[in-house]
């Protein structure tokens, strides 16, 4: 399980250090792909092959289903850490998050996710303001 909010900086090749805490979940490969929001979500390699398998049930003959499916599969990258514990993140990644310097990595149960850090701050900043809000509709569901 990930949680915890933690702050890295990106380095100019695209470098950017994992917590320790999430790096002991994730062992050797793990997978990184565009996310919701504008941010990135990781996932360990059994995770992956969970949501893999629930995106594979989404019904093809929908445009919406085959759009999701394309992009979020076609920027999924296998990753590997160094022995420094950073892990490279392609250039289409880091643009699709708007990753240049400042990024905040959250864990979010079954994933973590890479925001840049501005965007985060913004996306946090709003979302707390509907916590209250959001947790009685969900409470609902």
């Amino acid at each position: 399980m990930f949680f915890g909010e933690y702050r890295h900086n990106i380095d100019t090749k695209g470098r950017l250090i994992i917590p320790a805490k999430f790096r002991n979940q994730l062992k050797q490969h793990f997978m990184i792909t565009r996310g919701l929001d504008g941010c990135l979500f990781g996932y360990t390699a059994s995770q992956w092959e969970q949501v893999q398998t629930e995106v594979d049930q989404l019904p093809f003959n929908k445009s919406a289903a085959r759009k999701f499916s394309r992009l979020f599969f076609s920027a999924a990258t296998e990753c590997e850490l160094d022995k420094q514990g950073r892990v490279n993140l392609p250039e289409p990644l880091r643009a699709y998050a708007s990753l240049t310097k400042q990024c905040v990595l959250t864990g979010v149960s079954s994933r973590f996710e890479i925001w840049d850090a501005a965007r985060w701050q913004k996306y946090n900043e709003q979302a707390q303001t509907e916590f209250n809000d959001i947790a009685e509709d969900l409470l609902d569901f």
